[in-house]
């Protein structure tokens, strides 16, 4: 991304005043209750540390959210927990206000219809009232601002009846329930989906009768198994209200032989803004947790380790205080943020020093583990848009070299710039003599950062359509900055989302599978398992 515009002065509040169409609205129905405070809030930009998001729905009406300066459209999307239909929004504007914006619902958070668009509004307080939304995310887009800044919010108030209000019934047992696959470490399973008189919000996954795992989705893999052992499965629903559903009939998987090569990795990519674990809105404190908690063999972190213009004094005061416990296992590559510094690159080579940075002399370089080969580029120094470098060929001559002498069955490669994606920069050209080369020498695994989100896609040969036998991206940009809007999904997504965590990575000797691990530590994507292609 570029580089982050000016701070903001700060702008004097003006006395509140009723605002749509001059006259006090009416209160929602007496059924209604205030569903957004305290709960957890996004935003598209920030000015600066001191008005992030969550100033937004904090109950106080001193401290507001603010948006980057002199830019349309900007939104701040709020997640009510559960669904629930919407009948009030009420917001009070600090002076920079929007003259137009859009008040939208969601039952996903990257889906979001329309409630209610606003045209040449005069800012103070604006209590809409009359809303036939229902959804679990509510999101304010600002697409004019009526001031030369940005956008300004004291709060943000919605009001509504959630979804589970009085529900006492329990989701139906989950049927169907299935191994898909298996290997050295690992089960994959699948079942048919619950149903609920609200809704079903996810599954608890049992191994041998203990719950090992929640997930949102209607299948799971199981990682970290020992080789030639049987485990019984079994699987429970969860609604709204938190009510579980009896177990399933449990099914027994074995696990196959080998695989001693077996090991985890994490990897994401996009990580340490300039804030501390003091705000609760700092995210990378919260991933370096889920690190932790994945407890991985070697940490792969997939560019801009640190923002904005990545110094070395950042590095010292954000990302080695969280991710930087885990710096002796990492294998990093540098993104463009790195080349904001100068001389470029500086921060991330005196953070991470030679051995680390450039283990073979340069910022791209190849290791193995097991028999896996992983090959980390430096697409910055590849890139030509963005004045980033000028077109470079000795970088691909290494990668063709590199690929030609491997021996191991196995291999990964990563960089920062994705040739696919469904993000705010979409789609990148200039990674394109990179995926091909990957894709014709048969590498099994890609991964990415710069947009800041999840995606995986399904197998693709070079020209980006679906293909079993072609190879796997994974874009994983959701480390801990801020996130950006999607575009409508590539026909080779398997799963987008607008959200943060890790990429948990279980290899063996011969396959391999992913699971996307939220800030709850919480599975909400899973991998099947793929089974390395023969090279050559």
């Amino acid at each position: 991304m570029s580089k982050r515009l000016r701070r903001l002065s700060t702008l004097i509040p003006v006395v509140l005043v009723a605002a749509l169409g001059g006259s006090a609205a009416l209160a929602g129905t007496t059924e209604d209750s205030l569903l957004s405070q305290g709960k957890p809030v996004l935003s598209s930009s920030i000015e600066d540390n001191t008005t992030t998001a969550d100033k937004a729905v904090d109950g106080n009406a001193a401290t507001r959210w603010a948006s980057m300066e002199g830019h349309d459209p900007e939104w701040i999307r709020v997640d009510l927990g559960q669904a629930a239909d919407v009948h009030r929004v009420k917001l009070t504007w600090e002076a920079a206000y929007a003259k137009d914006y859009r008040i939208e619902v969601s039952n996903d958070g990257t889906t979001f219809s329309t409630a209610k668009s606003l045209t040449n509004q005069n800012g103070a307080t604006d209590d809409i009232t009359g809303l036939t939304g229902h959804g679990r995310y509510v999101r304010v887009v600002g697409t004019k601002r009526a001031t030369a800044y940005g956008y300004s919010l004291f709060e943000l108030e919605v009001y509504g009846v959630g979804d589970s209000t009085g529900d006492t019934q329990a989701p139906t047992v989950p049927a169907g329930l299935q191994s898909t696959g298996t290997s050295a470490s690992s089960v994959s399973l699948s079942w048919t989906a619950s149903t609920d008189n609200v809704a079903v919000t996810g599954y608890d996954v049992l191994r041998n009768g203990v719950a090992v795992a929640t997930t949102t989705t209607t299948s799971y893999t199981d990682t970290g198994l020992a080789a030639d052992t049987s485990y019984s499965y079994s699987v429970k629903a969860r609604d709204l209200a938190g009510n579980v559903s009896a177990a399933s009939t449990a099914i027994t998987a074995k696990t196959g032989t080998g695989g001693t090569g077996g090991f985890v990795l994490a990897a994401a990519g996009d990580i340490a803004e300039q804030c501390t674990s003091s705000s609760s809105t700092c995210i990378h404190p919260k991933t370096a947790k889920v690190v932790d908690f994945i407890k991985p063999d070697n940490v792969i972190t997939m560019g801009d380790s640190q923002y904005d213009d990545a110094h070395l004094s950042d590095y010292n005061s954000y990302y080695s205080k969280t991710w930087g416990k885990f710096k002796s296992i990492t294998k990093p590559v540098p993104g463009n943020h790195d080349t904001y510094d100068s001389p470029k690159y500086n921060g991330y080579d005196k953070y991470f020093g030679t051995a680390i940075a450039k283990p073979q002399g340069k910022r791209y370089y190849s290791w193995d583990k097991g028999n896996w080969h992983f090959i980390a580029l430096d697409s910055s120094d590849y890139m030509t848009h963005d004045t980033l470098a000028t077109p470079r060929d000795d970088q691909l001559a290494w990668l063709r070299a590199d690929l030609a002498k491997n021996t191991k069955g196995c291999v990964a490669a990563y960089f920062h710039h994705p040739r696919w994606s469904s993000g705010d920069h979409g789609d990148n050209d200039d990674s394109e003599q990179f995926w091909r080369t990957l894709t014709g020498a048969k590498v099994d695994l890609v991964l990415n950062g710069h947009d800041h989100h999840y995606e995986r896609f399904v197998p693709m040969n070079g020209d980006g359509n679906a293909d079993p036998k072609g190879t796997v991206e994974l874009l994983g940009g959701m480390g801990g900055a801020h996130p950006y809007d999607l575009s409508p999904a590539h026909p080779t997504t398997a799963k987008l989302l607008s959200t943060y965590g890790v990429i948990k990575l279980t290899m063996t000797d011969n396959s391999w599978t992913s699971q996307l691990i939220g800030l709850n530590n919480q599975v909400e994507d899973s991998s099947p398992t793929y089974t390395c292609r023969a090279k050559g």
